[in-house]
């Protein structure tokens, strides 16, 4: 008879619930690039509910000492706030987000969203119905009479870079370890989802010890392959009028360094997206200010006629392109070097699928010795000296004793700030002026998020950003529209003393929906915060609401600034403040839009075809104008 195989011997095991083994888990892992270690998940935001009250919750507790803890208030300022951390650190560390089961759950999809599209790490844990349904249904729970298996939480699936659904305790290891693959993935991070169903959180399994081990994940730098680096340094030799891109993944790869002296080395301009504005100092020569819809006459420009557009770690998304107008030289072609191939590709461009500081190092090596004509780098210089007398002029209050207009107070920071500081803004009439306006003094000061453009991100990233940079300060600037969608988190800065700086600039309405109301033909309608009056509707006197009042009534010091010379000094006092402390300004209305300059570009808004009032009928003749100068880049 064959001898019958020896067992092996089993690795030593701990018994844990999932939701211990999971806090365990993430405790341990972490982050390496350049040679430098960082923890991979640095802390979890969380609210209870019975969804994740005695599971995650009960964890939490147990483990307090291993894995830090923020107490927020609404699911997707949680989201938001784990949004700023990983941003301000640069992808290299994240923060978890847990809550309950039903609506707790759901409030998180807003957050996802904005995570995955601006490929910001977060790794989310909400509850789940029971897996071994009990009862069925249970409290919050969706019924789906034609699968038993779907939960609210499948409404993440489409805003998450992975998702999966726990339904058994050793199901944990092999997603917690895809779930760290995802999160450190340079190309294919965002937000991750482990949906937790409640009992399964709960329930105890012999956990293998090599499980919680020290796990180190190597971020990549992959490089150029070398045909696509031959080909990218042909194209540029043979340019005459190169123009460079500098997106987000700039920022993401550290390549600030290496972009500096390749324009150094070519004398190329350096145009920026909203995510990669702050990739040159604002005084570098070569930079020449934001692209697009909200960009600088100058950059703008020089897109126009720019026969190579490098794009260096940009999604070219349509504030880039001007909705595919913009890149007006007949003979223009495109070079893109991205870590995604997704990007590299895009507007039929020559591709250059590598890490953005990696690449850069690469071609410069490549394209030693060539530089732009001297002709090109006096235009571009003398175009930037003329756009900056703009600035000024933009900046400039005509006393100390009016009220400042949104530009003024941008100016007021402006005399304020050094490259400690970091502002941080996402919706309506601020990024367009920011993007135009704000002369950038750091790598990481300009916090703009753009590709989803959410109110409300501002405040509780703060929070995030601020838990990444302790010590320097930290300003969430908002409208009136912005802070009435999110002012949460105010309570979780005072509650945990994390000093923000929170300016609400006051103009009674959404100004930059008004405005662009106003040039589709929908003359504004229901964008004012006014009582009815005798022309209808939102036309009478603004609505008695006090946000000062409100931010106080949470905990904020709150200074009031009606001039100039208070704007100033309310600004001082709040930057050497060491509590969250509120400004709040009513801006001057003529300046409620974007304030000058007006937009250099076009965005696509589509204006109503057939119409009766005359408004809409001359914004669709407008319109129809810009459409005829689109292009399809081949």
């Amino acid at each position: 008879m064959p001898t019958p195989p020896r067992p092996h011997p089993q690795p030593p095991t701990t018994r844990l619930t999932t939701a211990q083994a999971l806090i365990r888990f993430l405790a341990g892992q972490y982050t390496e690039r350049d040679g430098v270690r960082h923890r991979l998940i640095g802390a979890t935001w969380g609210i209870f509910g019975h969804g994740n009250v005695a599971g995650l919750g009960q964890a939490l507790v147990q483990y307090g000492e291993e894995m830090p803890f923020h107490q927020g208030r609404n699911e997707q300022a949680m989201v938001h706030a784990a949004v700023g951390y990983a941003r301000q650190s640069d992808r290299l560390s994240a923060h978890a987000v847990t809550t309950s089961i039903g609506p707790g759950a759901t409030n998180l999809v807003t957050g996802a969203a904005l995570a995955t599209i601006n490929r910001i790490p977060v790794l989310l844990l909400p509850g789940d119905v029971f897996a071994a349904r009990p009862a069925d249904p249970v409290l919050q729970q969706l019924e789906v009479p034609y699968a038993g298996d779907v939960s609210v939480n499948d409404c993440l699936r489409p805003v998450s870079k992975y998702f999966d659904r726990i339904t058994r305790p050793e199901q944990l290891i092999p997603a917690a370890l895809q779930a760290m693959r995802v999160l450190t993935d340079p190309v294919d991070t965002g937000a991750v989802t482990l949906a937790l169903p409640q009992d399964v959180q709960a329930e105890a399994y012999d956990w293998p010890r090599d499980f919680f081990a020290e796990r180190t994940w190597t971020i990549r730098r992959p490089p150029p392959e070398p045909t696509e680096l031959a080909l990218a340094a042909t194209a540029l030799r043979n340019s005459g009028r190169p123009l460079i891109v500098a997106g987000g993944g700039v920022h993401h790869s550290g390549a600030e360094d290496a972009l500096k002296a390749f324009a150094d080395a070519t004398r190329i301009p350096v145009a920026s997206t909203q995510a990669g504005k702050g990739s040159l100092r604002h005084d570098h020569p070569a930079d020449v200010g934001g692209l697009g819809h909200t960009g600088t006459a100058t950059a703008n420009e020089l897109a126009r006629t720019a026969d190579l557009v490098i794009g260096v770690g940009t999604r070219y998304t349509d504030f880039t392109t001007a909705s595919g107008t913009l890149f007006a030289h007949p003979g223009v072609r495109f070079l893109n070097l991205n870590v995604a191939a997704f990007d590299a590709h895009k507007l039929a461009a020559l591709p250059l699928v590598a890490d953005a500081r990696e690449g850069l190092t690469a071609l410069a090596e490549a394209v030693r010795g060539h530089r732009t004509e001297p002709a090109y780098v006096t235009e571009y210089t003398e175009d930037k000296e003329r756009w900056e007398y703009r600035v000024d002029a933009c900046y400039a209050a005509p006393g100390d004793l009016v009220r400042p207009t949104q530009a003024q107070v941008l100016g007021a920071l402006d005399e304020l700030v050094s490259g400690d500081d970091i502002l941080i803004n996402a919706a309506g009439s601020l990024p367009g002026d920011l993007h135009k306006l704000w002369r950038t003094r750091s790598r990481d000061q300009y916090h703009v998020e753009y590709g989803y453009s959410c109110m409300g991100y501002e405040i509780p990233a703060s929070l995030g950003v601020a838990l990444a940079a302790p010590g320097r300060p930290v300003w969430a600037l908002v409208g009136d529209g912005t802070y009435l969608m999110m002012p949460t988190e105010l309570v979780t800065a005072v509650q945990e003393g994390i000093p923000v700086k929170v300016v609400i600039l006051q103009n009674h309405g959404y100004a930059s929906i008004g405005g662009l109301s106003e040039s589709v033909g929908a003359e504004g309608f229901a964008t004012q915060y006014r009582l009815p009056g005798d022309e209808g509707a939102y036309t009478g006197r603004p609505l008695p609401v006090d946000l000062a009042a409100n931010a106080a009534s949470l905990g904020m010091d709150v200074h009031r600034a009606r001039t100039v010379r208070e704007l100033r000094e309310a600004l001082a006092v709040a930057r050497a403040a060491t509590r969250p402390t509120c400004v709040y300004v009513e801006t001057e209305t003529a300046d409620t839009v974007s304030g000058p300059p007006p937009a250099q570009a076009w965005w696509d808004v589509p204006v109503a075809e057939t119409a009766d009032r005359p408004s809409a009928v001359k914004a669709r003749e407008e319109y129809d104008r810009h459409v005829t100068t689109r292009r399809r880049h081949l």
